[in-house]
């Protein structure tokens, strides 16, 4: 088999010339601009609908603002951005593509389902660092209302919601790296493996998601020989209330004893407790926006220097879920450091 210098253990790739995240955007939803990190984005917008027809065009919109957004924070024209790499949760990550559309920049599509930000963040970083592209542009979003349609039950259902659902975050965030520059860069990342213990619940995604995190964890700690220490926080993007105990059960149960000192959860800061969200935050739009409100500006100001950041996804379709199919997992982390 081939050895390379960039890939280190089973899972984990090197960026030699560390690419950073040079600007970034995030556009939310009322109800997150109303949570504790609502001062922190860039727009709150005051209707869901963004004036549109129909949610899911508003989950277009609302992804395409964070991109503009972004490119403008970068001091950029559009033409000057060399790929775009983005999804979010609709059939055939439609807001993403029809804003890939309207940016007329090179696209790849993704779709790791809540994991998505993570995703492209590592593969775009491959790629500035691989000399292919650069800059790049990274994002993902969601809406609220498109995924409870199309995943659970239309909102006019009236269904009562279980205390183990989230809130799926209403919002997106866009993220430019380009190589060796940028005062939060990403030396290596973590590929994630897809990972199924079992759970059939669509209202329960932090179960279904935990497994595939702890998973992660233990694969980018062995593959590079670190350990929790050599972390100010492990953040995970969508475990809630449920998964993010489930994964300290998990990790303990195999040496590695994570808790609520070295950890934190995208879908536990945006919003707030009386906020009625359950057991927290979800969405491609939670850990996009939170990476922008929240985990960069610590990096930029010190109080963190190494953080593992690591967007988790329920990989679950229409389809699967009537067809009686479990809900696979899988979770990516890129190592965010802060340039001394």
């Amino acid at each position: 088999m081939l050895k390379t210098v960039k890939h280190i253990g089973e899972q984990t790739v090197l960026l030699e010339s560390m690419p950073g995240i040079i600007a970034s955007a995030a556009v939310v939803g009322p109800k997150e601009g109303k949570g504790p990190l609502g001062i922190n984005f860039d727009e709150v917008v005051d209707d869901p609908l963004c004036g549109q027809e129909s949610f899911e065009m508003a989950e277009h919109m609302i992804f395409r603002r964070a991109c503009e957004k972004c490119i403008a924070n970068a001091g950029m024209e559009k033409g000057q951005v060399q790929a775009l790499l983005g999804g979010d949760l609709l059939n055939q990550i439609m807001a993403a593509s029809l804003s890939a559309r309207e940016l007329g920049i090179p696209f790849f599509g993704l779709y790791g389902a809540c994991s998505t930000m993570t995703e492209s963040l590592l593969l775009g970083a491959m790629l500035c660092d691989g000399g292919y592209f650069d800059p790049v542009l990274c994002a993902a979003g969601s809406h609220f209302c498109t995924a409870e349609r199309q995943y659970r039950f239309p909102l006019e259902y009236g269904c009562q919601r279980t205390p183990s659902a989230q809130w799926t975050v209403t919002g997106a965030g866009a993220h430019m790296l380009a190589r060796g520059r940028g005062k939060v860069r990403i030396p290596m990342g973590t590929v994630g493996r897809v990972i199924d213990l079992g759970v059939t619940d669509a209202n329960n995604m932090g179960a279904a998601m935990a497994p595939a995190a702890a998973d992660t964890i233990l694969h980018h700690l062995l593959d590079t020989g670190r350990t929790l220490a050599d972390y100010d926080q492990f953040v995970t993007g969508d475990l809630g209330a449920v998964g993010s105990r489930l994964l300290y059960d998990l990790l303990g149960k195999n040496g590695v004893e994570l808790s609520g000192k070295k950890h934190t959860d995208c879908g536990l800061m945006i919003f707030d407790k009386d906020q009625d969200v359950h057991a927290g935050g979800s969405g491609c739009g939670c850990a996009a926006s939170v990476l922008r409100g929240y985990i960069l500006p610590n990096l930029e100001m010190g109080h963190w220097k190494r953080v593992a950041f690591m967007a988790t996804g329920a990989l679950l379709s229409t389809t699967s879920s009537q067809q009686g199919e479990t809900i696979p997992g899988v979770a990516h982390l890129v190592v965010l450091e802060r340039e001394a």
